[in-house]
């Protein structure tokens, strides 16, 4: 009997271990969210000065990389400590592979910003590049809510990651609205772009809700500036109802920027209670586990100090009476064994249906983003026009967005290339 409870406890170790390393993930998934947050800015900034012929935004610009540059020597510090306290991560080789795929693009900051400086490089280029740096970022955060193994940080993780996406892609609406008002004129792809954009945020903030629950998603409704987004929906309708070419006021410019500026703070905000959320669970978690273990080792003392080891009985209480020879005391020890190890085996079976049911709503976007890189791979289309194709189908069929993903991804042998 002491042999079972003595892997309970063992069990509790390792699972105060895995706390630790999610607890340590979630302070590197902070550090991504203040890092995205100010390359957004400074991808907006970019565009407005590339889209005014640098007359614009170079000073700002200036001291926002210097932001930028100080939180992302946080990030590759966070890098750094997964790797080295890296062996027990469960989900290490998939999130490990994100991070060396994303390092090379910090590595590449530099030069792009030198390029965009001096006036090197078209405005949608520019924007492409940062935003294909950012969505390594965030894939980063996806694998840390996939390969998370307790639920309720899993979800809120998932919750965490579609927030970030979606305020991503209010970063790249606002670096396009940026470009077009700077430009001083608006075309037809563009405007097909923008409204792409918003309906991406919308599904990311419908996500969101799902993952969080009531209170944060009602804290993110309350959040979001009034004023400011009645004036975006102004500005939106100026630019995107207007004729292809149609001259737009170069003044805006300043005024677009600044009104998306305050809602995008507005959901930094949002982000950093997730981020102190996250924090407070782990440390929840872990002081709860702790507590179990020591516990467990108490009551493991006891039976390893008993004169007479109890006999093995209580095992089949259930199905036979006990024989008057057994001592009552060393009886109750064991079934209070029992107890424990039967109360952990539920909370498991618990813990794996509710982790199962978070992982089948990141399973799908698993299977949409490997829909969409067909369809960019074999049609030659942006991941906007990809994702707008997938979501037209579904609206067309009336069907999931999931299930269209899934018939893309069946017919892989038969697009186009593909021979």
């Amino acid at each position: 009997m002491k042999s079972g409870l003595s892997f309970l406890v063992a069990a509790r170790r390792c699972e105060i271990d895995e706390l630790d390393q999610l607890a340590r993930t979630g302070e590197l998934v902070g550090a991504i969210g203040r890092l995205v947050h100010a390359l957004q800015r400074e991808r907006g900034l970019s565009n407005v000065l590339l889209g005014s012929q640098g007359t614009r935004f170079a000073a700002q610009r200036s001291a926002q990389i210097g932001e930028c540059i100080r939180l992302e020597q946080d990030v590759r510090a966070g890098f750094e400590r997964l790797r080295v306290e890296g062996r027990r991560l469960g989900s290490g080789t998939r999130l490990f592979s994100r991070i060396a795929w994303v390092l090379p693009g910090l590595d590449a900051l530099p030069v792009l910003r030198r390029r965009i400086a001096s006036l090197e490089i078209e405005t949608g280029d520019a924007t492409a590049a940062l935003a294909k740096l950012i969505a390594g970022l965030l894939a980063v955060v996806f694998e840390a809510a996939d390969g998370a193994t307790d639920p309720e940080i899993s979800r809120l993780l998932a919750a965490m990651f579609n927030f970030m996406q979606g305020k991503e892609f209010a970063g790249q609406e606002r670096a396009c609205g940026a470009a077009a008002f700077a430009a001083g004129l608006n075309d037809g792809t563009r405007q097909q772009q923008w409204l792409q954009l918003i309906a991406a945020q919308e599904r990311c903030f419908h996500v969101f809700t799902e993952f969080a629950g009531p209170a944060l998603a009602g804290l993110w409704r309350d959040s979001e500036p009034t004023g400011e987004i009645a004036e975006l929906e102004r500005l939106r309708r100026a630019a995107i109802t207007a004729a292809p070419g149609a001259a737009l006021d170069t003044e805006l410019s300043t005024v677009w920027f600044d009104c998306c500026s305050l809602r995008i703070d507005a959901m930094k905000a949002i982000e950093e209670r997730l981020a102190d959320d996250l924090r407070a669970l782990c440390d929840r978690k872990i002081a709860e586990a702790r507590a179990e273990a020591d516990t467990n080792q108490a009551l493991l003392d006891r039976l390893a100090d008993a004169t007479e080891p109890p006999v093995a009985t209580a095992f089949f209480d259930e199905v036979a009476q006990q024989p008057p020879t057994v001592k009552a005391y060393g009886h109750q020890l064991e079934r209070s064994v029992l107890d424990m190890l039967q109360e952990q085996s539920q909370r498991l079976q618990a813990m794996s249906e509710e982790l199962d049911a978070v992982r089948a709503g990141l399973n799908e976007r698993k299977l949409v983003e490997r829909a969409k890189g067909l369809l960019m791979a074999h049609r030659r289309m942006t991941e906007q026009e990809a994702h707008a194709m997938l979501r037209q189908v579904a609206m067309n069929q009336n069907r999931r967005l999931v299930d269209v993903a899934e018939s893309v991804l069946s017919m892989a042998d038969f697009l186009p290339g593909s021979n």
